[in-house]
């Protein structure tokens, strides 16, 4: 059974740093793309960053030089790191997992607190 598991959410505050994992497990088809959205309440989900299966990196402007996305494929893991973190950026945060040619998975989110 596929699953798709978030971990390292958290409280910290402004300017703090926090680093987010993401484990997909039982997915049978190839992965390619392993991504980060978030969604603060009564707001979209919104990429935040995402990794191709050939590294290729893709990221919000509003995160461009602060958050750090990394995949360990042979572990199917994906790392954000995310520094300099605003309160406005409070938000839970999902995993996506794209594999084969359409099937997408999602991790239950974790939260994120940033205080000011």
């Amino acid at each position: 059974q596929a699953q798709v598991v978030e971990s390292g959410g958290g409280l910290v505050q402004a300017g703090g740093s926090l680093r987010l994992s993401c484990e997909a497990s039982g997915i049978i088809f190839s992965i390619n793309v392993m991504g980060w959205y978030r969604q603060a309440p009564g707001k979209q989900r919104e990429l935040v960053a995402h990794i191709t299966a050939d590294g290729s990196t893709r990221y919000a402007d509003s995160v461009k030089g602060r958050f750090t996305i990394a995949r360990d494929g042979a572990e199917e893991t994906v790392y954000l790191q995310m520094n300099s973190l605003k309160p406005g950026e409070t938000a839970g945060y999902y995993c996506s997992v794209v594999a084969g040619e359409e099937y997408v998975y999602w991790g239950q989110g974790t939260q994120v607190t940033v205080s000011s």
